[in-house]
């Protein structure tokens, strides 16, 4: 796999170079950017192409705009944002391979960037026609000339099958970014001889989102312990009742299967916080997992359950934690995710965080950031690589 390294190397003053980069940030009402810990994360590849002289051209995504120009998935908020941490203005195109784009291309300086629109809002990008994904490759390398390189750096996106993530690097000399590099080397780490204990937490809403992991986690794990929704279809599979507790009843059977499996693994909560309704002014009680009253939802895990895993943290030397324990979003239900979050931030153990909601908690709690090993960019792409799936926008750059 050639590297954004090799490509400084070869000296690119003056060349283009199209950079696929993970730029998907959350936005608010008004349109602006709420955590821009994804732009952030990729400004090191981009400043290293900087300091080289390249013409930088990035392309990325925001959001689901499924094919069309929604105004409210523009990346011009990104652009702006992305020239204040960069230190210099960021040519915003309003097409993916228009005029505009174009436009902003040939004004790029030698040292400068430009954002090409939303490349979601072309329908090929995403299409499961090979020929419409082609078709939209071929006029991005159009826009930038076929003399331009390529550096994959959007580590969020290589589990899909996409134009500007597959297509692109096989007409264009490919290179792997160091956002891309380093997410390989920690979650490498995790699937090799990682340090034991090894302790994995998995949080959010559905056990189907997450089964694929856990088969293939919990063979290698010393301890896998579940929170936040799912843990509610887990709950069921002991025979527990779960109130109006989220429950999977179709995954009940395989929930079972899986706390037979020997070795008993799997942590389940042991207290759980319940509301009355799913709000932030509900009536709340916190009750026994195995005591959920009829008509209560479970929407956090409870203090005896934080304790329990903090324990776990506090004794591992390597943790991988997705997903939240609760509902963070709302006060009265965020201090198990705060608790397990802070836990893991303060252990001494190797600590990776899977992207997604789970990084979002992590600010939106205030957590230093800093205090983790690893923070990964792909919630979906750490979690497919840790299930052994082969990622399309990786096996390009190894082709």
């Amino acid at each position: 796999m050639r590297t954004v390294d090799d490509l400084l190397a070869a000296g690119i003053a003056g060349r283009t170079v199209l950079v696929r980069a993970d730029l998907n940030v959350p936005l608010g009402d008004d349109g602006a950017i709420t955590d821009d810990g994804r732009i952030r994360a990729a400004l090191p590849t981009l400043q290293a192409l900087q300091r080289a002289g390249a013409r930088s051209v990035v392309t990325a995504h925001l959001g689901r705009p499924d094919g069309r120009r929604d105004p409210a998935a523009t990346l011009a908020p990104v652009a702006a944002r992305l020239g204040e941490l960069l230190g210099t203005e960021v040519a915003a195109a309003s097409d993916v391979v228009g005029d505009s784009a174009r436009a902003a291309v040939r004004g790029v300086p030698d040292g400068g960037v430009a954002l090409l629109e939303n490349v979601r809002f072309d329908a090929r990008e995403t299409s499961k026609d090979t020929a419409e994904r082609d078709a939209l490759a071929d006029e991005l390398v159009g826009v930038v000339g076929p003399d331009a390189a390529f550096v994959s750096d959007g580590f969020g996106v290589v589990h899909r099958e996409q134009a500007s993530v597959v297509e692109v690097a096989r007409r264009l000399p490919a290179h792997a970014g160091s956002l891309l590099l380093r997410e390989l080397e920690v979650l490498r780490t995790l699937t090799g001889d990682p340090d034991r204990p090894y302790v994995v937490v998995l949080g959010g809403s559905k056990v189907s989102d997450k089964l694929a992991v856990i088969e293939a986690l919990l063979p290698r794990v010393d301890a896998l312990l579940v929170g936040g929704g799912m843990c509610f279809t887990f709950l069921a599979a002991k025979g527990c009742a779960v109130g109006s507790s989220l429950l999977e009843r179709d995954m009940v059977e395989t929930c079972r299967d899986l706390l037979a499996e020997p070795g008993g693994k799997l942590g389940l909560p042991s207290d759980v916080v319940v509301a009355s309704e799913f709000a932030a002014d509900a009536r709340t009680r916190t009750v026994a997992a195995t005591d959920i009253p009829d008509g209560w939802t479970g929407l956090d895990v409870g203090p005896d359950t934080v304790q329990r895993f903090v324990s776990s943290a506090t004794a591992a030397a390597t943790i991988f934690w997705n997903g939240p324990m609760g509902v963070f979003e709302m006060a009265p239900f965020a201090e198990g995710t705060r608790g397990v979050a802070q836990a893991i931030a303060d252990s001494p153990a190797l600590t990776v965080v899977g992207g997604g909601d789970s990084a979002a908690a992590v600010r939106a709690l205030g957590i230093d950031e800093e205090a983790f090993s690893h923070i990964s960019t792909g919630g979906g792409a750490s979690l497919e690589f840790l299930e052994g799936k082969p990622l399309p926008g990786l096996a390009v750059l190894e082709e």
